[in-house]
């Protein structure tokens, strides 16, 4: 059965092994028993997007007893998690801690991300035999496909609905207590509503800023949204020296507004991209400028200098290739009229220029290259509306912001993802705790 319907459809999950993830269409079928049959207009919990959180969630309300249902815009679920980490998804972090993560509130997450840890979800994935490993600086992926996440998570939210192709229009309490949720394929009641339809982020996947829409109009503040992680752009007169070198990967260290990494530098196009910048991006705040370490751990200075007394016949160009990748080391040459220069002609105030030159690079960007590229949105749902320990809004009970759509933003590496698992988890007990509803809908007797 293909993902892409002309019309709406309700749906239920299956996996069949060695087949990957499978979505079938049953539209009439009853998915929980007699407790509740498909196409019901109430329920215990509606959550609103079928993404990372949304779906976690949706297994933890299950397990719980509760009526669920969960309602994607998109073709098919877990989108995200199908493209992250180059299609074997980089599904959580050991290093994860409250420092890793951005928000007006930077305490805000502890309480979640102590209620789940990446052990947790790691044992979830161990559960499922799902094959893993560990790469750099704590980064945990799939063996094989993200989509193996993907179905994890539905197979754990069996017995809810799962209905794609249905977008939301608006969000209001029923008169009831309850709340009316408002779609593209009629309107749904819940007791209780949870918000997963993460940021502003790869548009191209139907990302939109709902979450938002429905915070401002239950009269939560929000933190300005703008993209994280994203590849920076630049001038003309630094795209000068990027254009030639784009592909170019370098190690960099940049240190910015209370950021400091160390990682891949890719010279690209329209700028510089790769990890470092992308971390660094999350930091940085239009106008301000950047200094770039193009040689971290090295002092190419003194470097040259002691060059020079063992070869200073040598071109600066070719001293500097021991240094840096050679492309680099000949287009810096070029740009401080080096390019045809000895070594040992050149007095310490010229080397000391070219050591600040790799150094200390500074450079100011323009911008970046917005939602369209960026792997989050930072900003979302002001903290200070939200319980800490449930996600749930202050003043409005049985309304829950979970996930990316939430102010707190993790580091590249699977910060964010864990983020979800944790915010999901944290909301997903809370509903439990109020319970099953009855089965009359609200307005019904």
């Amino acid at each position: 059965m293909p993902y892409h319907l002309a019309t709406p459809q309700l749906w239920a999950v299956s996996i069949q092994a060695g087949r990957g993830l499978q979505v079938e269409n049953r539209a009439l079928a009853q998915l929980s028993g007699d407790r509740y049959a498909p196409g019901m207009t109430y329920a215990d919990v509606i959550i609103l997007g079928g993404g990372a959180a949304g779906l976690f969630c949706a297994g933890e309300a299950v397990q719980q007893g509760l009526r669920t249902v969960v309602l994607e815009h998109a073709a098919r679920p877990g989108e995200k998690i199908r493209i992250s980490g180059g299609g074997r998804c980089n599904f959580t972090n050991l290093a994860t801690a409250r420092d890793r993560f951005l928000s007006e509130n930077p305490r805000f997450c502890a309480s979640a991300l102590a209620g789940f840890s990446p052990g947790d979800f790691v044992a979830m994935v161990d559960r499922a035999g799902i094959a893993w490993h560990e790469k750099t600086l704590g980064q945990l992926f799939c063996d094989e496909k993200a989509t193996q996440i993907t179905q994890m998570l539905l197979d754990r939210m069996k017995g809810a609905e799962l209905r794609l192709q249905t977008a939301v229009t608006g969000v209001r309490r029923d008169g009831r207590g309850g709340f009316a949720v408002t779609t593209s394929d009629g309107q749904l009641y819940a007791a209780q509503v949870v918000v997963a339809t993460g940021g502003r982020s790869i548009p191209k996947m139907g990302a939109t800023g709902i979450a938002y829409d429905i915070a401002r109009d239950f009269g939560l503040r929000i933190v300005e949204p703008r993209p994280g992680l994203v590849p920076l752009t630049f001038a003309q007169q630094d795209l000068d020296l990027c254009r030639p070198l784009a592909g170019l990967s370098v190690e960099a260290e940049i240190g910015h507004g209370g950021g400091r990494f160390r990682d891949a530098l890719l010279f690209t196009h329209r700028g510089l991209s790769g990890p470092v910048i992308l971390q660094i991006s999350s930091f940085w705040k239009p106008g301000e400028a950047l200094a770039v370490n193009l040689a971290p751990g090295t002092d190419v200075a003194a470097e040259l200098k002691a060059q020079r007394g063992r070869a200073g016949r040598v071109a600066v160009a070719t001293a500097l290739s021991r240094l840096l990748p050679e492309r680099l080391a000949q287009a810096i040459a070029v740009e401080l009229a080096l390019s045809d220069a000895r070594l040992a002609d050149q007095p310490n105030p010229v080397l000391d220029r070219i050591g600040a030159r790799i150094n200390s690079w500074h450079l100011r960007p323009v911008g970046s290259e917005g939602y369209r590229t960026a792997e989050v949105t930072l900003g979302g749902v002001d903290t200070r509306d939200l319980d800490a320990r449930s996600l749930q809004a202050r003043d409005v009970p049985g309304l829950f912001f979970i996930g990316e759509c939430v102010d707190v933003t993790g580091w590249l590496g699977g910060y964010n993802f864990q983020w979800a698992w944790a915010s999901a988890h944290a909301a997903g007990q809370a509903l439990g705790r109020a319970g099953p509803g009855d089965d009359a809908a609200p307005g019904q007797g």
